[in-house]
């Protein structure tokens, strides 16, 4: 199973991911990272912050993004080269949160596609905007 060469990725094509946010997601994330800190993990702390609750882990966002990249768009295959990414807004248990990849260049000769990575919640904000170089499967 392979994801889409660079002769078969069109500027423009996109593919997303969509995942509901759970209380689980925030532990099992921060058991695994070591990312304990109390504005994802501690109710009572993150209730006293700017947020007034707990928020998810930026970087579990992030992972989204990967799912699209490595799964759909372009796919098997790939290699994750370089990612920039911006929080703009807080994600929080219940939130359904889509992850978007959008081909927008084709560096032919490098084979390498750049693609901009966004994910919105289930109200159409914008909480991770971004940019990704991706070396597609060369089948």
């Amino acid at each position: 199973m392979n994801g889409k060469t660079i002769a078969q990725l069109n500027v423009g094509e996109t593919a997303s991911f969509s995942k509901t946010i759970s209380e689980a997601d925030i532990y099992l994330f921060a058991g695994v990272t070591g990312d304990l800190n109390p504005f994802h993990i501690n109710e009572e702390y993150a209730a006293g912050t700017a947020f007034k609750g707990r928020i998810a882990h930026g970087i579990l966002l992030a992972g989204f993004i990967s799912t699209v990249i490595g799964c759909y768009l372009p796919g098997p295959g790939s290699i994750y080269i370089k990612q920039e990414v911006k929080f703009l807004a807080p994600a929080r248990i219940g939130d359904t949160i889509t992850a978007t990849a959008e081909v927008i260049d084709i560096i032919t000769d490098k084979k390498r596609v750049v693609l901009r990575t966004t994910c919105t919640n289930q109200h159409g904000t914008l909480v991770v905007d971004g940019e990704a170089l991706v070396s597609p499967p060369k089948r």
